[in-house]
């Protein structure tokens, strides 16, 4: 139940979203619950109460796989998300706030954020996806943001934790919860989990599995898992899967929304089904008409292990391959995860870079061996490309300043 001093905060809030967009200054996904919240700081506690909730987190995936997580949950009733994207404590206000009557929810939450977004709306059920280097200028190393996001967990005995038993970060703040589902989702990055964040000792692989030496935290079995035609689960489940989405990291997405889905009461092959349509997730992975002469495939990536996974994507085969990079907040002001990324595997591929780093990308273009041009403005660089069809691959800011002008 609102407050009366909860219902005139979040009316004030659907005056400020209002506002904002018919002046067109943004959709007001923030804007309204910055408001509401400044007007009532409980409000999001209150907004959460009587729903059943999936908070989903991590690095990478977290947009795409929450938008999974709505899909399978819709046969059971209305689900309030926060589709745009907005994924702090405003952003949560405004997505309950739109959709007051749902008793479901699923909300993708920044990682920093889980422990007292946790605390508001006590989630049924939290997924865990990845940790990775990302922003360190904004939210620190990630042992600090695995032991902040351990202590929140602690709080939530009753929770189910659906975590990437893959992920040696996210096994270890899952692993003294006492209801975990392990779901081996996959990760092919590997360099931030080098040492044990519980004894410091080495991580030793050994094909899928991993174990820190001289403890005995391991790679957990998983009750869920995929492969390159089916996703796999509890008592001999096995059911087809054939995704909309690219890559085999959307696969592991996939499964931890069927995991998460299914621990919510959700009927697996029904929500195996659902997550098979997402074919688009706030603009990422659509193609679009750029002129008379090329069309463009758009792919976010933010950070080393999302850069990994999104050049795996790349349709090489095209008439050429835009790179567009930004440096502001958002993205992180230090650009020095540039080097990191493995840009060698474009030798012999024509490659535009753009955006307003465009330049410190062409360096490491260089160093790379890889060929290029330098074109800043990035509808200019998809047109500098032959006609035909471009792959466009930009990090944040630069991803929502080209869907803006797409759009």
């Amino acid at each position: 139940m609102l407050t009366v001093r909860g219902r005139a905060a979040l009316a004030a809030g659907a005056a400020a979203r209002w506002a904002s967009r018919v002046t067109g200054r943004g959709a007001g996904a923030m804007i309204g619950g910055l408001v509401a919240m400044t007007l009532d700081r409980s409000v999001l506690r209150q907004l959460g109460q009587g729903r059943r909730t999936a908070i989903v987190t991590g690095t990478n995936g977290k947009s795409t796989t929450t938008r999974m997580i709505a899909a399978a949950l819709a046969p059971l009733g209305p689900v309030a998300s926060n589709t745009e994207g907005a994924n702090m404590d405003a952003g949560l206000v405004s997505a309950l706030a739109a959709n007051r009557d749902a008793g479901l929810a699923a909300l993708e939450v920044d990682e920093m954020h889980v422990p007292h977004v946790s605390d508001a709306v006590s989630p049924s059920v939290i997924v865990l996806l990845n940790l990775s280097r990302d922003q360190l200028d904004r939210v620190g190393e990630i042992n600090h943001i695995e032991r902040t996001l351990r202590a929140g967990l602690a709080r939530h005995p009753d929770a189910v934790i659906v975590a990437n038993c893959d992920d040696v970060l996210m096994t270890s703040a899952a692993y003294d919860n006492p209801d975990v589902v392990w779901v081996a989702a996959g990760g092919t990055w590997a360099n931030d989990s080098v040492s044990c964040p519980r004894s410091g000792e080495v991580i030793v692989r050994d094909g899928r599995d991993w174990y820190s030496t001289g403890t005995d935290f391991k790679r957990p079995s998983p009750q869920w898992w995929f492969d390159e035609t089916h996703i796999h689960g509890p008592d001999g489940l096995s059911v087809p899967m054939e995704l909309a989405l690219p890559g085999t990291v959307n696969r592991g997405n996939a499964t931890q929304a069927v995991a998460a889905a299914v621990a919510l009461g959700a009927d697996p092959v029904a929500a195996v089904a659902a997550v098979s349509t997402v074919d688009e997730v706030a603009g990422r992975y659509r193609t679009v008409q750029v002129g008379p002469r090329h069309t463009a495939r758009v792919l976010l990536a933010k950070n080393p292990a999302g850069w990994q996974e999104a050049l795996s994507m790349v349709d090489r085969t095209g008439a050429g391959v835009v790179i567009a990079v930004n440096g502001q907040v958002p993205d992180g002001e230090d650009l020095s995860w540039l080097w990191d990324v493995r840009f060698e595997d474009f030798s012999g591929v024509q490659v535009v870079a753009a955006g307003e780093r465009g330049t410190d990308l062409a360096v490491r273009l260089g160093y790379a061996d890889v060929e290029h041009t330098l074109v800043h403005d990035t509808i200019s660089a998809i047109k500098s490309c032959p006609p035909g069809h471009v792959e466009v691959i930009a990090n944040y800011t630069a991803f929502l300043q080209l869907n803006r002008r797409l759009s």
